[in-house]
């Protein structure tokens, strides 16, 4: 281990993670100044495999043609999800100034209205757990218990950075945080506002699954016998906005963007290309394809992208000229035959998915007078892998959309009831 005292603390030891925030900070200047100490979501595998190569992990970087390989060595240390005495620890040092998150869409426990789901089963057992002095083990309670030992021993400022898929992440963090103290510890509630910097984020980069194809490559490529290597496409974004009371690394010079608003270019990114993989996802698998590349091969497949592309860029708040260069990089980067995106990883928790990505532009689409045809198949699309077809379901949250999914009305009343009575919707979502 490179230092005792860490800078920065990340939950969520996966391969995003890895490609995207870890190699920022490992790209940046003063990156010996800034180590990660990571926890994975819950299995020690990762950080045993990490810890055991020092930390270092080999980063392919696939282009249509070739791999180019990096050693990536910004993670100093990493631990199990369930270390909970590191966490707590890690959290409570003044020498943590950030702590970054990469876990999922579903991780937050959201209710519907955007609050933290008091009734999941989650989050019923952290709340119990937390009253009895017992360990808690959802992301919105861990983040309060590193929180409130933060308190107690005088951490002082922190900015926590939610690096997921969720339309204004920041906030969405601080509203399930602040929720949970409010139902635990009213009292730390306004220590939370005072000291905690909530920074959304807006982060682009495809990382498909490590095969053991890659394994080898890694190995022949890097020099060493990498266990976990990760892929990744050349392309890569990351814009913030918020304020980091107590420092950060120089992301900026790795190529990060820091600017006043991400809301549009968050937008731009969640519906051209998070909603171009969900339509992909389940319309690109009913036809048989594997993966985004095979689908956005497909004729058929390209048509229904572009009628989607064509609603949803209305509903995108930036310069026409900015979504067509934008439209022609996604289909560049989709078509790379190299970067083996599947869909059936695409298609996992659509029922988190489909409400940001599809739903307020259907919803504007019609009232706006107009059909919303790509968004309606989009939707119908989901309905159908529900019921079977395609992708293999994996969504922790769509037991109650496939009890009602060969029932239009119904399935839309529990998904969206301002649209159960719109007779277009209703006719497509019909089996």
């Amino acid at each position: 281990m490179r230092s005792s005292h860490r800078r920065l603390v990340h939950l969520g030891l996966g391969n995003f993670f890895r490609a995207h925030q870890a190699w920022y900070t490992a790209s940046a200047p003063d990156a010996s100044q800034w180590p990660i100490a990571a926890f994975t979501g819950r299995s020690p595998d990762m950080a045993d495999a990490l810890n055991a190569q020092g930390g270092r992990y080999s980063l392919l970087t696939r282009g249509p043609e070739r791999d180019d390989v990096e050693v990536v060595s910004a993670v100093d240390v990493a631990y199990a999800g369930s270390d909970l005495e590191a966490w707590r620890t890690h959290l409570a040092s003044p020498r943590t100034a950030v702590l970054t998150l990469t876990v999922t869409e579903a991780a937050y426990l959201r209710s519907p209205d955007g609050g933290l789901d008091a009734g999941h089963a989650r989050a019923v057992a952290d709340l119990r757990a937390w009253r009895r002095g017992e360990p808690v083990s959802s992301v919105p309670g861990r983040i309060f218990a590193g929180l409130a030992e933060r308190r107690v021993y005088g951490g002082g400022p922190i900015a926590v950075v939610s690096c997921d898929n969720l339309p204004g992440n920041g906030s969405a963090t601080a509203r399930v945080v602040l929720d949970f103290a409010a139902l635990v510890e009213p009292a730390l509630v306004p220590w939370i506002r005072d000291h905690v910097s909530f920074v959304s984020t807006m982060v682009d980069r495809i990382t498909p699954r490590t095969t053991p194809a890659d394994v080898e490559s890694a190995a022949s490529l890097a020099g060493f016998p990498d266990a976990v290597p990760v892929v990744t496409e050349p392309y890569s974004e990351w814009l913030l906005s918020g304020v980091f009371p107590a420092g950060r690394p120089a992301w900026e010079a790795a190529g990060a963007r820091f600017v006043a608003d991400v809301h549009p270019h968050e937008q731009r990114k969640l519906l051209l290309l998070n909603g171009g993989h969900s339509l992909l996802a389940y319309a690109g698998s009913a036809r048989g394809h594997e993966t985004i590349a095979e689908a956005v091969a497909d004729p058929v497949c390209r048509r229904w992208l572009d009628q989607w592309w064509d609603e949803a860029v209305r509903h995108v708040p930036l310069p026409a000229p900015e979504l067509s260069d934008y439209r022609a990089a996604l289909l560049e980067r989709f078509a790379n035959p190299r970067i083996r995106h599947t869909l059936a990883q695409i298609a996992a928790d659509g029922s988190q998915k489909i409400p940001i990505r599809v739903l307020p532009v259907l919803r504007g689409e019609l009232s706006q007078g107009r059909p919303a045809t790509g968004a309606i198949r989009v939707l119908a699309a989901w309905t159908a892998h529900l019921r079977g077809v395609g992708a293999p379901v994996a969504d922790a949250g769509a037991a109650p959309f496939q009890e009602r999914a060969s029932t239009p009305k119904a399935f839309l009343e529990l998904l969206a009831p301002d649209l159960a009575s719109h007779p277009d919707v209703v006719a497509a979502l019909e089996p």
